[in-house]
């Protein structure tokens, strides 16, 4: 017989529309509405969504449904007229056969119905113990789901075992190898570096890079340095062309500004020093400058040349090992870095770096692109021949997902008992009995058809032995 399923709670199993807003209860929609409101259950409350296909298979359900219970009417009457051919016709003993078959089949039939309607619901609706499995049961099937997840898919040796059998390092080395898929890891690279300084706010960059630089500036003493290249420049000889060009620079000045450096002469004598005396010695100094520096640009072996020489290597000696003179380094440079002009143009730094590599990324022909897609095809091709580099990475890759396994399995276990704890118990069934009910009607169909053939086997066996 065919009954209309029952909740859990004894009610019959039925969508209630009714909702409870201060204790005022709101009418139920109508029909139409009542399927809308059933096939589209939202992820609200229920954590899921009756998708047609979910439709279609409750459609195969019922149909199965209707089959399983016309076959146990159809038992059902066969054993009536069984029963009535036998006293009212006085019929021979088939009929005792076939009416034994049909009473087993119903037997059966009725047994499988109420163990299919018992994981779902309260068969009739009675609160019998052990029924309605699935909703009473469900939060304690989600950990118990979850528990079996952690015990045998998340254990160490377990993911070891099977991250060993991929052979990911030889896989990665090949599929890195091939040309289009270096370009697509390429330019994935380029799109998320794009992203990354497009998220990042300028200000709070050039404030870290400013004082990253600064600091480094301040910390490391620069006099040793500047002395050792200082004395290999004055060793190589170096600095001779940088005196060449001051000494043609300077002597240039004095041919165009003569008469400049005449009156500057003339206005500091004293002023009880007659003219034509300060201009004969102003002559007589600009004449002496001009032939000073002459000798001195077209003597490579003039006097104050070498006096340039020892200078500049005393200075490098000096600023390698004295100490006062490596003070005065640290001093100026402290007070170069102090000054504003030099942190804003350390800090604008970061402004033209940034634009410089998003210009290198959006580029396909760029240097920066072409440099990581060769180097991934190179690392491609050494990893899928190189068996220790192979070893290694899959080394590191077992080590990190061991570890996250290792220590939250609990958390990922907690996703599968969360989500089943979430999910609305009703809508769990309904769901669940989509997709195995009509496996599970067919149960009752050979519950049925199994019974019967016990039934008639029981009932042979006995008529042989006489009872």
């Amino acid at each position: 017989m065919q009954t209309k399923p029952a909740c859990p709670g004894g009610r019959q199993d039925h969508v209630d529309h009714r909702t409870t807003t201060g204790g005022a209860a709101t009418p139920p929609p109508p029909p139409r509405a009542a399927a809308a409101t059933a096939t589209a259950a939202t992820a609200t409350g229920t954590g899921f969504v009756f998708s047609p296909a979910d439709e279609e298979r409750r459609r195969g359900v019922r149909r199965m449904k209707t089959t399983a219970t016309g076959l146990l009417v159809l038992v059902a009457l066969v054993y009536v007229l069984a029963k009535y051919a036998q006293h009212a016709w006085g019929a021979g003993g088939w009929a005792g056969y076939v009416a034994a078959a049909a009473e087993a089949g119903m037997v059966g039939a009725l047994a499988d119905w109420f163990a299919v309607t018992a994981l779902f619901r309260r068969p009739l609706g009675l609160p019998i113990p052990h029924t309605a499995i699935i909703p009473t049961k469900k939060d304690q099937l989600g950990i118990s789901l979850g528990e079996f997840v952690g015990e045998n898919f998340l254990s160490s040796d377990v993911v070891k075992a099977r991250l060993h059998s991929l052979g990911i390092g030889g896989r990665l080395g090949a599929w890195l190898a091939e040309p289009a898929h270096a370009d697509r890891v390429t330019a994935e690279l380029a799109t998320a570096l794009r992203g990354a300084l497009t998220v990042l706010r300028d200000a709070d960059v050039q404030a870290v890079v400013g004082e990253a630089i600064t600091r480094r500036a301040e910390t490391a003493e620069i006099a040793p340095g500047i002395g050792k290249t200082l004395e290999r420049v004055v060793a190589d000889g170096g600095h001779h062309r940088a005196v060449d060009l001051v000494c043609a620079k300077a002597h240039d000045w004095l041919v165009t500004h003569g008469e400049s450096v005449m009156d500057a002469v003339q206005g500091g004598a004293p002023g009880w020093t007659p003219r034509f005396v300060d201009r004969k010695i102003g002559d007589r100094v600009y004449k002496e400058l001009l032939r000073f520096v002459t000798e001195m640009r077209d003597m490579p072996e003039h006097p104050a040349r070498g006096a340039v020489d020892r200078f500049l290597t005393d200075f490098a000696a000096d600023l390698q090992s004295d100490t006062e003179t490596r003070a005065r380094v640290e001093r100026l440079k402290s007070e170069i870095l102090a000054r504003d002009e030099v942190q804003d143009v350390i800090a604008s730094a970061w402004s033209a770096i940034r634009s410089m590599i998003i210009s290198a990324a959006e580029d396909e022909q760029s240097e920066l692109r072409l440099r990581v897609r060769s180097s991934l095809m190179s690392l491609g091709a050494r990893l899928a021949t190189d068996g220790r580099l192979q070893d290694k990475v899959e080394g590191w890759i077992e080590g990190a997902v061991v570890y996250v396994v290792t220590n939250y399995r609990t958390e990922i276990t907690s996703l599968i008992t969360d989500t089943v704890a979430g999910w609305d118990a009703e809508h769990t069934s309904r769901k669940i009995e989509a997709h195995i009910g009509r496996d599970l009607q067919f149960i009752r169909i050979n519950g049925t058809v199994v019974g019967a053939l016990a039934g008639l086997l029981i009932y042979t066996v006995s008529r042989a032995f006489g009872a």
